[in-house]
């Protein structure tokens, strides 16, 4: 559904070219200072237009308080954040309503809401959509403190090189994917259950609401297939759980073993591209040939870094709480 999270719980809303998205917020312990400011960085950093391959539409992104905030403080109480909608343009969809675009919720929407979907930028099941997990991800950064969650992009239509990866994709006209990793620093070991509730299972949950995602790995990740065990075996060196090598990514059991928690994500390319496509149209029942016009993303991947820090901080923030390493009055 649109929520997630057992103590600091959170739930999504909006659609693209509605009025706004965003957040709610439950479980945020009261006494947290929390301000606009403390949002800006983040919020700059998931915005397009900022850098080549992003999609040309700007929203100012600047949260709205509804709930939660009072003298710039936490209360306790559930936490609303909205991000308006000024930059839409739905006319670009409106022309295209009958014609889903392949590999997007276009068609599965539709089909599953017979129709009653709002179907401009692609409705609920838009990007735009993480404007409100960048915003949860700020305030479960902030009781985070003294642990770092840092991702970047690794490489872009498999060119380490992000410049050559964008450049293959304008030279031929269509839109690529990437691969982009995280780190976490500072974990205590324990935190996370075994089965069900691994940290690598919560983790995983939250990082596939961020659309386009594709795979996840920790550690080693699929090579771990190739190795033999004593290779990939974590020796430990002392009593902290500090290992020699950290092929499990920092989880063993389900549970944090103290090292750095590290995974790795695979982005799709973006649906829309303006290459021509084959696509199924629902008026004529017939199939046709057509491109996506509009304002898209070149490469999601470059807007994705921050966004897979957000949801990383949310689970963690709630496991931190259910260890009851953030005090509920802080």
């Amino acid at each position: 559904m649109n929520s997630f999270g057992t103590l600091y719980r959170v739930q999504i809303f909006g659609e693209s070219h509605g009025a706004c998205v965003g957040i709610l917020v439950d479980g945020c312990p009261a006494g947290l200072p929390l301000t606009a400011d403390d949002f800006v960085e983040d919020m700059e950093r998931r915005k397009g237009g900022k850098q080549k391959g992003t999609t040309p539409r700007q929203e100012e992104d600047v949260p709205v308080f509804q709930s939660g905030i009072f003298e710039d403080t936490t209360t306790g109480a559930p936490i609303t954040l909205l991000f308006e909608n000024k930059n839409t343009r739905s006319g670009d969809y409106e022309k295209q309503r009958a014609v889903p675009r392949p590999g997007h919720a276009d068609f599965t929407a539709h089909q599953k809401f017979g129709g009653f979907e709002d179907y401009r930028g692609g409705g609920h099941f838009s990007g735009r959509l993480t404007a409100g997990l960048v915003g949860a991800g700020v305030i479960a950064k902030k009781l985070l403190k003294g642990i770092e969650i840092n991702a970047h992009i690794e490489s872009i239509g498999g060119e380490a090189d992000l410049e050559k990866g964008l450049q293959k994709a304008i030279n031929a006209k269509d839109s690529v994917g990437g691969v982009v990793s995280c780190v976490v620093k500072g974990l205590p070991i324990g935190l996370g259950e075994h089965f069900f509730n691994s940290v690598e299972s919560l983790i995983s949950h939250a990082v596939f609401a961020i659309p386009a995602i594709r795979g996840i790995e920790f550690g080693t990740g699929f090579a771990a297939a190739n190795m033999f065990g004593v290779e990939h075996n974590d020796a430990i060196i002392d009593a902290s759980g500090k290992t020699k090598t950290n092929h499990a990514g920092g989880v063993v059991g389900g549970y944090t073993n103290g090292n750095d928690l590290v995974f790795r994500i695979a982005v799709k390319p973006t649906s829309s591209t303006p290459k021509d496509q084959i696509t199924w149209n629902w008026e004529t029942n017939e199939q046709e040939t057509f491109s996506v016009k509009g304002r898209h993303d070149l490469c999601i991947a470059l807007r994705v870094p921050v966004v897979l820090e957000a949801v990383t901080a949310i689970v963690l923030a709630d496991l931190m709480l259910l260890e009851q390493k953030i005090p509920r009055i802080l």
